[in-house]
């Protein structure tokens, strides 16, 4: 028996009176109240009353109802906190105008409206925002919006603008946006010109393997490199292509994958660094040559022995421009001639070659140095192909002669150069692929295009998708070339094995 029980048959058997009962519940009250301020003084330390009891039974079922409205809540929350973005509809009734885009071959009677998309286009140099019909045929065929990529939001002008400004001429992403709002009221964030650019890479992918490919049979092609972020950036311009790689390792493994030693079967000008040693047909840049000579008479003013050498080298690199230039010698001329060049070139550095002296120090090594260098490179006969060398015509036309130094590659590599030195490059392999492929198509539209510009360039790029096949595919065709094969697993691209995904 409880004290409950044992209380209520005190009382009716007289045991209790009736004070002492009231005496015992008016106790029992007062504690009941000091428990309850006690329980309010305690749930203030702890931050808040007790998890209440839930109004509606416990099942799987009741708990995904009860994430899924807080889910919808947290959603309008966090839509309602993002100004600036507009969805479809809101940027619809911003459009300027309306086109129609029908199914190609399918009568616009077949077709139903699917679906507007609004999308940027540049009009007379300023940002217009169309609204396109896309219609859709009777077998599901939709109709495509002529110069967009894909589902963008943006025409593929704009596309190209961005890369230009970003790849070629070298501006920050902020700087684009900018630009872009000031001068053609186009209002852009990072995020949307950096997935631009991927989606541009992407679409080009095939036009880069296909340049790699015509690089490969190139007459001519002038290479150099430098360091970059990561690793090296390896710059091959020839008349049919010009190919940059951006973040690729400056080594023999690496070149053998662009242009192999062993097939190339064309003029490599470049420096005179080792990993080029093993071409058929070189010509060594002259330009490195005279820089060395003209270094030691900066260290050595007063040494008569420098400058003479110095005078005699760069005289006798210009008789060789002026012998190339000459269009009244036949072949086997420009071959006598060359002959007389090397006896030049026998003359002034056979006395020092001849000694065989040991490692002296200073200027004076670098001088012997430099003479074994010559010596050496006039033996290969690597000094003098470029003025027995026929001249490279481009695809626009232009005949280039095949010049003596390797400053164009130098200079094309100069924008990189100066990325690096203020730290404005890619810090990942994926940066390195989008750049390596989106500079390769913009440079080397310059050979195909009689004036490099946003009208003309874009011109070419929309006669792609009317034509089925880029300027370059054209070229691979007309030399009757292999087409690259497609990027697999098995049959990894160029771009693929120079420069791999990382796992991850």
């Amino acid at each position: 028996m409880d004290a409950g029980d044992q209380l209520k048959q005190d009382v009716h058997e007289g045991r209790i009176d009736v004070d002492r009962l009231i005496d015992v519940i008016v106790t029992l009250q007062r504690q009941l109240e000091a428990a309850k301020q006690r329980i309010e003084e305690l749930e203030k330390k702890a931050g808040g009353p007790a998890a209440t009891k839930l109004t509606e039974p416990f099942s799987v079922r009741a708990e995904e109802k009860r994430q899924e409205k807080r889910r919808r809540k947290k959603h309008s929350r966090s839509k309602k906190g993002r100004p600036g973005r507009l969805n479809s509809s809101d940027k619809l009734k911003l459009a300027a105008r309306t086109e129609t885009c029908f199914p190609e071959g399918i009568p616009s009677q077949a077709c139903q409206l699917s679906h507007t998309r609004p999308v940027w286009r540049l009009e007379n140099g300023r940002a217009v925002l169309i609204a396109y019909e896309i219609y859709r045929g009777p077998k599901n065929q939709y109709g495509k919006i002529a110069g967009v990529l894909g589902r963008s939001e943006f025409g593929l002008e704009i596309v190209v603008e961005i890369a230009y400004f970003v790849y070629v001429i070298g501006l920050s992403f902020d700087k684009v946006c900018l630009i872009l709002q000031f001068l053609q009221h186009l209002r852009l964030r990072k995020t949307q010109a950096d997935g631009l650019l991927r989606q541009l890479a992407r679409h080009w992918q095939h036009e880069f393997d296909v340049l790699c490919t015509l690089l490969a049979n190139a007459l001519v092609v002038h290479t150099d490199e430098t360091s970059w972020s990561i690793n090296s950036v390896w710059a091959f311009l020839s008349e049919k292509a010009r190919v940059l790689f951006f973040g690729v390792h400056k080594d023999a493994e690496t070149l053998k994958q662009i242009l192999d030693p062993q097939t190339f079967a064309g003029l490599v000008l470049s420096d005179d660094a080792a990993v080029y040693a093993n071409f058929s047909q070189g010509q060594k840049c002259w330009a490195h040559l005279l820089r060395k000579a003209i270094k030691l008479t900066l260290q050595e003013p007063a040494n008569q022995e420098y400058r003479r050498f110095t005078d005699r080298l760069l005289e006798i690199y210009r008789q060789a421009c002026r012998v190339q230039r000459d269009q009244r010698l036949s072949a086997a001329g420009r071959v006598r001639k060359v002959a007389a060049l090397d006896d030049a070139l026998l003359e002034l550095c056979a006395p020092l070659w001849a000694a065989e002296l040991p490692p002296l120090e200073g200027p004076d090594n670098d001088y012997r140095l430099l003479v074994n260098e010559v010596m050496r490179l006039m033996l290969d006969k690597q000094l003098f192909t470029f003025v027995t060398a026929e001249p490279a015509v481009q695809p626009n036309g232009a005949s280039q002669p095949v010049s003596g130094t390797n400053n164009e590659a130098e200079r094309t590599l100069r924008g990189a150069a100066t990325a690096r030195k203020t730290g404005r490059t890619n810090k990942t392999p994926v940066g390195a692929r989008r750049q390596t492929i989106i500079v390769s198509v913009l440079e080397s539209l310059r050979l195909y295009l009689k004036t490099f510009t946003l009208a003309s360039v874009l011109a070419e790029v929309e006669s792609w998708w009317h034509a089925g096949q880029s300027c370059f595919s054209k070229l691979l065709k007309k030399l009757q070339l292999p087409p690259p094969p497609s990027a697999t697993p098995a049959t990894p691209s160029i771009l693929d094995k120079v420069l791999p995904i990382p796992d991850g």
